[in-house]
This record gives C-alpha cells, structure tokens and sequence, in this order.
C-alpha cells in the first residue's frame, strides 16, 4: 500500500524563558545582552511511523504527551526541529476549528475568510457556500457578527467548513468533543462518511471507546515519546492499563 505520511526521528524543541519579563522592549535588550536564560523541552523527541493510504489511526495519550504537537508538526504549522516528514495528499487539519475567524465579521464572511486561511479559492467557497450554511444549522445566523455566536456555534460553522474539502488526509485533534449530543452524532457520521472514501485520518481524542469505534490503528504518546503502535486491539488494552 501507498504510504500517506510518513515521520522518521521527528523532534520538536521549545525554548522556554526562566526570567519573567515584564515588556516586549525589555524582552529585546535582554535577549540582546544574552540575559535572557530559556529551559529546553521537547515536546517530541525520537517519533518515526508510517500511516498507509486509508488508515484511521488514534492519537492517545495523556495531557501534555505531545499530541497536538504532533498534529501541527504534520498538519504543517510547525516546521521539526530534527527528523524529517513526509505527506502524500491534500491535508485537511481540524485541529482549532475557527481558528482563522473574525469576531467583527458576519458568519457569511467568515465562511470566505477562514476557507481562505484553508487555501481555498473564493469561487470553491461560493460553491460550497450553500452546504456550509446548511450544515451547520445557522441560516438565520449566518449574517450576525461572530462576537455574537456561542462557542457550539463558531465550532458548527467551523466544522461545517473545515470538512467541505474532499481530503486524502484528515487530522481531527478533539474536534468531535464540540457541539451539542446532537451535532457532535452528525459530525461524527459526516466523518464515517468521508472516512468510507478511502481518506487517511489521524484522530487525537480522550475518549477510547470513540477511538475504537473509528480507528483500525492506535498510538500511545508519553512525554513525547511514541511507547506503542499498532493495531487498535493490540494497542486499546495497554492504554487502558496506563489511565486507570
């Protein structure tokens, strides 16, 4: 089978400042002086793994194991500090919904400014337009400022646009945890659905039974560290044992 992505040694270090700086002028002339002290970490060290065409792989770990760093670190958003990666495919990364949003903007123009942020042409979102409207469930919102829409709606039409794509990879980092009981069930099936097309999915989510429901195959992080991959039966049991 064709490979999707694939992580050989991938690292991912943070500079963190010791001092507490109480300015932006005051953080250059100490980073100028070389007063500035920082603590290395790494959010990932030594990660290598391949993910087949097809493939529906859940990210597991616990807090702060480095699981969204790795879905920016493929998803694009943050270049590794070492190791190299790999992605065959048009990527579609859920990882903020919204995250490209206007508070003073209507949701109609946010629908244009965030699938811009996606690398979207306008005459694509105009197409869509329609279908985002409905999917969300915001008709009569849709020309309402987004500073006055609830955190569940900002996530519906962000959601509703992130997935109008047709992906070869899709990276979901905790997206089906929003919304109400109701959209986050029809969420999830537009998710089986486009899974069903043969689309590559990695999907970061705290709830194992959910990962069991969609995966075929699983990861274990630890402090950024890959300690387990595999089959998700093989994999679900040993993750079990470490959050009980």
């Amino acid at each position: 089978m064709k490979e999707a992505i694939k992580l050989e040694k991938v690292g991912m270090r943070f500079n963190l400042s010791k001092e507490k700086v109480d300015s932006m002028k005051e953080y250059f002339i100490k980073l100028l002086k070389r007063e500035l002290k920082f603590d290395e970490f790494w959010a990932l060290k030594d990660v290598s793994f391949v993910a087949e065409k097809g493939d529906r792989i859940g990210i597991l770990g616990l807090n702060g194991a480095g699981k969204s760093t790795l879905m920016k670190v493929i998803a694009g958003v943050f270049r590794p500090t070492e190791g190299t990666v790999e992605r065959n495919g048009v990527i579609a990364p859920m990882i903020e919904l919204g995250a490209g949003f206007d508070k003073q903007y209507t949701g109609a123009e946010n629908i244009f400014l965030y699938g811009a942020v996606l690398g979207h042409s306008r005459k694509f979102m105009q197409e869509k337009f329609d279908e985002i409207v409905e999917f969300s469930e915001l008709k009569d919102f849709i020309d309402v400022p987004l500073k006055n829409y609830s955190s569940g709606m900002k996530a519906r039409l962000g959601f509703a646009i992130a997935t109008v794509v047709k992906p070869d990879i899709l990276i979901l980092d905790e997206v089906l945890s929003v919304g109400d009981a109701k959209f986050r069930k029809k969420s999830e099936k537009k998710l089986m659905d486009m899974m069903d097309t043969g689309v590559t999915v990695l999907f970061v989510s705290h709830n194992l039974d959910q990962v069991k429901r969609i995966c075929n195959k699983a990861m274990i992080l630890e402090k950024g560290k890959l300690v387990e991959y595999g089959d998700i039966d093989t994999v679900a049991p040993i993750y079990q044992e470490m959050i009980k």
